[in-house]
């Protein structure tokens, strides 16, 4: 296999670091831009000290010109508690940080892909969600700066296309959970993990009967470099994710099950825009990528549940001083 020279942009974060860790095991050099606003230097620091990583602590807002034959973008905050801390800066990592990509590619003729989101999708009508539907987003509200910014990095990616033959490849990523989440990422499966483990109430926004569809983080990654592997004629979109759809309210039950936990289940009111299902159509990816996940919801958050005891557990040592 020829080695290359990759840039992985918010590579120090959940889903970039898992693709640093298998690049540079398969013997590529790494770059890792992070400016470390959601990502983690802990999800990097056993790599540091490998010849073939870099770090790069900087932000994907600023333009910069390296030498690179591949690039995965995956820089922006993707939980709604953190892309709504700052929406002016998160709409600028997705369409900005998209454009210094496109032009590093168009510079580098290098193959650029963009991890994009089920977020554009909206409160989808169509149900399961396909890649030929169009979505419905609300263009105004608290969530738009990150599904509008996402819709728009899309465009600027078939554009540089459509203009410079860019060879691109676009990925809508479903849920997807397991071990280098952060704790307080703002998502239902760490949120309802975290508070299992501290026998606190798990919350459910509305009645808890919208639905998600759970991909295992292993499962993610393996579509993400099958879809980076593929030729030039397949660009995208194409979805990824877990078909098999769970109703938030069973979801806790499960995780009360596998903590153990008596935890109490509250319901606080939904938020704005909060899709009421969300389920992936992955045709496209068993036909073109010869992928679909395998990993069973209760095998993942086994594992998840083990991450998450292990931090809380190192988080409360270091709190009493042991």
């Amino acid at each position: 296999m020829r080695k290359k020279r990759i840039l992985v942009t918010g590579g120090a974060g959940f889903l970039g670091s898992h693709i640093c860790e298998k690049l540079v095991n398969e013997g590529h050099y790494v770059y890792c831009l992070d400016n470390f606003f959601t990502g983690k230097k802990e999800n990097i620091a056993h790599l540091l000290s490998n010849d073939c990583f870099s770090l790069l602590d900087r932000d994907i807002c600023l333009p910069i010109d390296l030498e690179v034959q591949e690039i995965y973008n995956l820089a922006c905050p993707a939980s709604p508690y953190h892309y709504q801390l700052d929406p002016i800066q998160t709409l600028k990592t997705s369409v900005w940080g998209a454009m210094h990509m496109l032009e590093l590619a168009k510079k580098n003729n290098a193959k650029v892909l963009q991890a994009s989101t089920s977020e554009v999708y909206g409160d989808p009508q169509v149900h399961p969600q396909e890649e030929s539907y169009w979505g419905n987003v609300n263009p105004i509200g608290r969530r738009s700066c990150y599904d509008e910014g996402k819709r728009c990095a899309e465009t600027l990616f078939f554009d540089f296309r459509r203009a410079y033959r860019i060879p691109i490849k676009v990925v809508r990523i479903f849920n997807t959970f397991g071990p280098r989440m952060q704790p307080n990422d703002g998502r239902v499966v760490s949120n309802f993990i975290v508070q299992a483990l501290k026998n606190q109430p798990l919350t459910i926004y509305g009645d808890g009967k919208q639905t998600r569809s759970f991909c295992y983080v292993d499962d993610l990654i393996e579509g993400i470099f099958k879809m980076m592997d593929t030729d030039s004629s397949i660009t995208g979109p194409i979805n990824l994710g877990n078909p098999l759809e769970y109703r938030i309210i069973d979801l806790a039950e499960i995780i009360l099950k596998l903590t153990g936990s008596k935890s109490p289940i509250i319901s606080l009111p939904l938020p704005s825009d909060d899709p009421k299902k969300r389920k992936p159509n992955i045709e496209l990816a068993k036909k073109n990528l010869k992928w679909q996940p395998t990993k069973k919801l209760e095998e993942g958050l086994k594992e998840t549940i083990e991450y998450f005891a292990q931090i809380l557990e190192e988080d409360a040592s270091l709190s009493s001083g042991t």
